[in-house]
C-alpha cells in the first residue's frame, strides 16, 4: 500500500473508533443513571482491574500491557469525568511525584487540587471537598511514612486502590557547570536517596535546603542563580529548568507506594489485598497469638509494621485477601476490638 492508502485507512478507523467510543459512553450514561438511584459510587477499581485483565489475556496485537493500561485507563477518567465530575484532592503542589500517580488513575481530564500536607488531604476527602485523597504510604529507600499512618488511625475513610511509581529523580538547573552551583533544593527524603551521587559529584559542599516538594524545588531553581534542584522530569520540564543529569538516585528500585482514600469500600475482586491496624494488649505472646489465628486460615500476611502513635504501640499489617472473603471475616470478627481494616483494594503489586 501506499503512503496514502494507508493514511486513508487509518483514517477510516479512527472514525470508527471514535463512533465505538461514543456508543461506549451511552452505556457508560445508562450506568450511571442506574447508580445515581441507588447512591453507588462511579468510581470501581475492581471492575477497571477485571476489564484491564481482560483486555490483556485477549491482546494478540503490538500493544503491550502498558500500552493497554494507559489507553483504557484514559478512557475510563474520560468516562468518570463525562458522568460525575468528582475532584481529587493529592499532596501537592503539581508535578510532584504524588501528582503523577494521581494522575495514572484518574487520567489527565479530572479536576485536582492540590494539598499542602497529608493531613490536609485526609481532611477535604473527610468533609466532602474532594472525593478521593492521593496520599503515599511507602518508599523502597525510606520506608513508611508516618504521617499517612497517623491519619488512617484518625480517619474513617477507606483504602480503595494502591498505585506504584518508579521514581527517579534529575539534578536540574539554569547553571552550565556543577562548579557554578551554591545551594540545592529539594525535599529531605530526595537528598537521602541521591546521596552517593552528590557524594561523587563534589556537591556536598553546596548548601542543600529541604523545601516541601520537589515540584517547589524545580520553581525556585528556575528563580535564582547559581541554584539547582533535585526533582522529577517533569517538574524540570514543567518549570524549563535544564536538565544536567538524570536518575541520579543512589538505588536503581526506588519505588514509591500510594493509597487512593474515599468513603465506600470495594466489593472483592479475586485479587485483593487488605491493610489494616492493630492494637494489641500490652502481654507476653499476644502478636503471636494474633499472627496464629492467620496461619491457621492460610491467610498470607505481606507486611507487619510497627508504629508508635501518641505513646500507642500499633501494628500495621496487610495480607492478601478481602475483608469479606469467609475465613477472613471469621479472623476480624474474632479479633474486632483489636482491628481497624483501612482498605480492601485490587493487589497492583507484591511489595516493594
Amino acid at each position: 500500500m501506499t503512503l496514502d492508502e494507508l493514511r486513508v485507512e487509518i483514517d477510516s478507523i479512527d472514525d470508527r473508533l471514535l463512533e465505538l467510543y461514543n456508543r461506549r459512553m451511552e452505556y457508560v450514561h445508562q450506568v450511571g443513571e442506574l447508580k445515581n438511584t441507588t447512591g453507588a459510587p462511579i468510581y470501581r477499581p475492581e471492575r477497571e482491574q477485571s476489564i484491564l485483565n481482560r483486555l490483556k489475556a485477549n491482546n494478540s496485537g503490538k500493544l503491550t500491557d502498558e500500552a493497554i493500561d494507559a489507553l483504557f485507563l484514559e478512557m475510563f477518567a474520560v468516562a468518570r469525568n463525562l458522568e460525575r465530575p468528582e475532584a481529587i484532592a493529592f499532596l501537592g503542589p503539581e508535578a510532584s511525584f504524588t501528582h503523577q500517580a494521581a494522575e495514572m488513575k484518574f487520567g489527565a481530564m479530572s479536576s485536582y487540587i492540590p494539598i499542602q500536607s497529608i493531613t490536609g488531604v485526609f481532611r477535604e476527602v473527610h468533609r466532602g471537598t474532594a472525593k478521593f485523597g492521593v496520599i503515599p504510604i511507602e518508599n523502597s529507600s525510606n520506608g513508611i511514612v508516618s504521617e499517612t499512618i497517623n491519619c488512617l488511625k484518625e480517619y474513617d475513610l477507606q483504602i480503595i486502590a494502591e498505585v506504584f511509581i518508579d521514581v527517579h529523580h534529575t539534578l536540574a538547573s539554569r547553571c552550565n557547570s556543577i562548579k557554578e552551583i551554591k545551594k540545592i533544593y529539594s525535599r529531605d527524603i530526595a537528598f537521602q536517596q541521591c546521596h552517593k551521587f552528590l557524594e561523587d559529584c563534589g556537591l556536598n559542599d553546596a548548601e542543600l535546603i529541604p523545601v516541601d516538594s520537589t515540584a517547589k524545588a524545580a520553581k525556585l531553581a528556575m528563580e535564582e542563580e547559581g541554584v539547582a534542584a533535585i526533582c522529577a522530569d517533569v517538574a524540570a520540564k514543567m518549570y524549563n529548568v535544564p536538565i544536567l543529569f538524570q536518575n541520579i538516585e543512589d538505588r536503581d528500585n526506588n519505588k514509591t507506594r500510594f493509597f487512593i482514600i474515599s468513603d465506600f469500600g470495594n466489593i472483592p475482586s479475586g485479587h485483593d489485598k487488605t491493610s489494616m491496624l492493630v492494637r494489641l494488649p500490652n502481654t507476653p505472646g499476644s502478636l503471636v497469638e494474633f499472627l496464629n489465628d492467620f496461619e491457621r486460615c492460610e491467610v498470607n500476611l505481606t507486611k507487619i509494621k510497627s508504629h508508635i502513635i501518641e505513646g500507642e504501640s500499633l501494628f500495621f499489617i496487610e495480607f492478601y485477601g478481602h475483608k469479606d472473603d469467609l475465613h477472613i471475616e471469621e479472623i476480624i470478627k474474632r479479633h474486632k476490638e483489636e482491628i481497624k481494616i483501612l482498605g480492601s483494594y485490587v493487589r497492583e503489586n507484591d511489595d516493594i
